[in-house]
């Protein structure tokens, strides 16, 4: 497994390896041992997400204690991935990691507590998967607006599909970061 640190401290790209012959691709997705080396905290939960090309979810946060880190990875298609620092004393405060994951180039990302989440869907039929670690807590869960004009995000396809509460987040300015 290769593992890189990304451009704001605490995100971590994980590329496992691939065994392929001319019946597929095996590879091991996660192993306690091996990840906990670069990840302190258990995982909990584990979800998956359904998606069609354009549609956006995000960006998305739980406040602690129920603060959640996520192994996020690509089981079918593709999406632009996105991790913004909410991170009160980082020097990266305000600012993003955008990244590719696909089930082509098997890239997973851990997202620390402290960030907020979200992608875009690149492909129909894209399939999302988390690990969590922390359960879902709906009374604990912020949404930061995906178009805020301060986070100058560049999401690849526009206009995008955005549920009506993805669509209600939160300004970046009014959010009072408690990491």
């Amino acid at each position: 497994m290769e593992v890189n640190t990304l451009a704001i401290e605490g995100l971590l790209l994980f590329t496992p390896k691939r065994f392929s012959d001319d019946r597929g691709y095996f590879m091991e997705t996660f192993q306690e041992e091996r990840y906990s080396t670069h990840i302190a905290e258990p995982f909990v939960q584990d979800n998956l997400s359904h998606s069609n090309r354009g549609v956006l979810r995000g960006l998305h946060l739980q406040l602690p204690p129920k603060a959640q880190g996520k192994l996020v990875q690509v089981l079918q298609g593709s999406v632009l991935d996105v991790a913004l620092d909410l991170r009160a004393k980082s020097v990266t405060y305000g600012q993003y990691v955008s990244v590719e994951l696909s089930a082509l180039n098997g890239h997973q990302l851990y997202i620390p507590p402290g960030f907020a989440h979200g992608f875009q869907a690149l492909e129909d039929n894209t399939i999302f998967s988390y690990k969590c670690t922390e359960y879902y807590s709906s009374q604990d869960e912020v949404t930061i607006r995906w178009n805020d004009p301060e986070l100058h995000i560049k999401w690849p396809l526009n206009p995008p599909v955005v549920s009506s509460k993805d669509e209600q987040g939160v300004k970046f300015s009014s959010f009072q970061s408690p990491f």
